[in-house]
């Protein structure tokens, strides 16, 4: 019996990962049809100026366009990945669990795309000035070859979208009773700590750049623990030793 239901199991993941698989496939077929819009939006933005995207080999535009079109269909196979994973394990979960786990899938989501908006409509460009004014000062002529500007600008967006994930992270670790208030207190000062540096990494060494990166890095983990309080004490009253 144990070995059919492993049977069944192994052939449920087989069963979601191929639905993932084939959402990829075509979230990447979509990708390399507007990755070519995609960059040429990228390229027209005024919020660093004219920076013109030089090429130092010849498939430095083709590696470009196919990571475009790559982050794309990995962008909108997230969703996806997150409500397989929940289907998968739903059977495993009472009614209530189930109705509960489903919202995080949104949400991470969202909370994804408001930080990747955050770090590139906020972050990028500061970083960006502040690397001109510096390359200026020291007399250097500015030529910025296209592969390594994405990959700053990855460098930058990624860890600040994985940043914006802490509500969720901070929930769930509520949700199966691995975090408490007592706990997140006694964590406060380190959590400070680790968003300060991550905050001082991914932003310029002035201080106005640093505390607007810093800053809301600090007010999203508040409005994480305060969310995750609520929670532990909604938990509480509907357990059955409190009924």
């Amino acid at each position: 019996m144990g070995q059919e239901d492993l049977i069944l199991h192994l052939t449920e993941v087989r069963k979601r990962l191929i639905i993932v698989f084939v959402w990829f496939v075509v979230m990447l077929c979509a990708g390399l049809y507007v990755s070519s819009d995609i960059l040429l939006y990228l390229k027209s933005q005024p919020m660093i100026g004219e920076i013109k995207w030089n090429v130092f080999s010849f498939t430095d535009g083709l590696m470009i366009y196919m990571k475009c079109a790559f982050l794309f269909a990995l962008l909108f196979t997230v969703p996806v990945l997150l409500y397989q994973l929940w289907a998968f394990v739903r059977p495993g979960l009472t009614e209530a669990e189930s109705r509960s786990a489903l919202p995080y899938i949104p949400v991470a989501f969202a909370l994804f795309i408001i930080g990747v908006a955050f770090s590139y409509w906020v972050v990028f460009p500061m970083m960006v000035r502040f690397m001109m004014r510096m390359n200026q000062t020291i007399g250097a002529v500015e030529t910025y070859g296209i592969d390594r500007y994405f990959g700053f600008l990855f460098q930058i967006v990624f860890p600040m979208a994985i940043a914006f994930e802490l509500p969720v992270i901070l929930l769930f670790l509520t949700k199966i009773g691995l975090l408490t208030p007592e706990r997140l207190k006694t964590s406060r000062k380190y959590a400070y700590i680790a968003l300060t540096i991550t905050g001082s990494c991914i932003s310029p060494p002035d201080m106005v750049s640093h505390l607007s990166v810093t800053v809301p890095l600090l007010l999203l983990f508040e409005i994480s623990a305060l969310v995750s309080n609520w929670q532990w004490r909604a938990m509480r009253q509907s357990s059955p030793t409190n009924s």
